[in-house]
């Protein structure tokens, strides 16, 4: 039989970070940084960006660890630094990745399906990145947003392609960063995945263009309007739709493995033909194969899974395997 350490130990390389967190102190009360580094792992795991970095972890989370996590944060104010996955989108779709194969290989298909959307929701401004030379920050967009010319963010405007909830998102993007920390984090709670909709629409699929996005550099625009199509395909795939169609986390069931992979092999086809979108269709060796290869086609870099989860399940190892950690659980 396995010994109570053995189980915990079990616990972590399974990344069960909220287990492990609730049965430690019983088997091991004097190792107090078990807990603490499981909660940090749970906050990744469950995509709870806005908490990666809570000062609490200062104290018990290796600053390796902390640092990589802080890439993957989102800014609770306008000026706070640093400014984590509004620098960069990219350590946050490795994070991703990582996490939906973790879900996939403990076959937490709800998880893996609200991954897969959230992924879906950002993906344009993964693509803008290279040309903002950010991911989408309210406090760094370009002026030659408001151009004169520009119905970007104009309410009202009849010549626009966008949404409503678009118009009111892109109107709210240019001022929020003179805005509280709660408007901030209101506009970030409930808008900013329709700002990454409607950059989409206007490089790559406005039938009207105005002069909102006249500072791209020529020789730039084919590439990102190409992506940001791929983009806006992906989220229209049956493999996203498959999360509307069965209601996740309401009660009315979940995806089997074989019904996600279904409708990933049809997502695949229907990407195969939009120019960038054929990526999707290598074999990467990935749970769902040519997500990485997708992703790092829309980005116009690698994008791989993280290992965050992984060298935080290897740190917890470390501390029930050393040897003050017997001692205390003797």
């Amino acid at each position: 039989m396995k010994s109570p350490l053995d189980l915990l130990t079990e616990l972590a390389r399974r990344h069960a970070f909220g287990d492990l967190g609730a049965l430690a102190p019983k088997v091991m009360p004097d190792a107090v940084l078990i807990p603490a580094l499981c909660e940090f792992g749970q906050r990744l795991l469950t995509l709870d960006a806005e908490d990666f970095a809570t000062e609490v972890d200062a104290k018990t989370v290796p600053s390796a660890l902390r640092r990589r996590a802080r890439d993957c944060h989102m800014p609770q104010t306008p000026r706070e630094q640093p400014r984590g996955a509004l620098a960069s989108l990219r350590p946050a779709y490795g994070l991703l990745l990582e996490v939906i194969r973790v879900r996939w290989e403990r076959r937490e298909l709800s998880s893996v399906m609200a991954a897969l959307h959230i992924a879906g929701e950002y993906l344009p401004l993964l693509a803008f990145e290279p040309v903002l030379g950010h991911a989408g920050d309210p406090a760094r967009w370009p002026e030659g947003l408001r151009a004169e010319g520009s119905r970007f963010g104009v309410i009202g405007d009849r010549e626009c392609d966008h949404t409503k909830p678009e118009k009111s998102a892109a109107e709210r993007t240019l001022r929020v960063a003179h805005e509280p920390p709660e408007g901030w984090r209101t506009y970030f709670d409930r808008q900013h995945s329709q700002l990454a909709g409607a950059m989409a629409t206007c490089v790559a699929k406005c039938r009207r263009p105005c002069t909102a996005m006249g500072w791209i550099a020529a020789e730039a625009r084919e590439s990102l309007a190409l992506r940001c199509k791929v983009a806006l395909a992906y989220a229209d795939t049956p493999l996203v739709r498959l999360r509307h169609a069965a209601p996740v986390g309401h009660g009315f069931g979940v995806p089997s493995p074989e019904e996600v992979l279904d409708a990933w092999a049809r997502s695949r086809a229907h990407l195969d033909k939009n120019g960038v979108g054929h990526r999707a269709t290598r074999d990467d060796g990935f749970p769902l194969p040519g997500l990485p290869s997708l992703f790092s086609a829309i980005a116009g870099t690698v994008i791989e899974p993280s290992t965050l989860l992984s060298d935080v399940a290897a740190q917890l190892v470390a501390l029930i395997e050393g040897p003050a950690a017997r001692g205390a659980a003797s």
